[in-house]
């Protein structure tokens, strides 16, 4: 009985730190100026960076932590690609 208890409680903990990180990386779109900001502050051409971050944002609600990776954060940001099948999303 003590087995299945641990494992059901180790699959709860894991199921929620899921749901977590999902609800980290959900952004109001209205806040989407300052998230892409934050996100392309280390960018080599930041106008750029950020006007395509601001269209992705609007479109998938929610912007990656850092300023570069964690794209696993949101995948419709992650899934994003431009007419040549590259990411879209910085």
């Amino acid at each position: 009985m003590k087995p299945l208890f641990t494992m059901l409680l180790f699959c709860s903990l894991l199921l929620c730190s899921s749901f977590l990180e999902l609800a980290i990386a959900y952004e109001d779109s209205s806040n989407c100026s300052s998230k892409c900001s934050d996100r392309c502050s280390k960018a080599g051409v930041q106008d750029r960076c950020v006007k395509y971050c601001e269209i992705c944002c609007n479109e998938c609600k929610c912007v990656p932590s850092g300023t570069y990776g964690n794209k696993h954060e949101c995948p419709c940001y992650r899934d994003k690609v431009n007419n040549k099948g590259k990411p879209k999303c910085p």
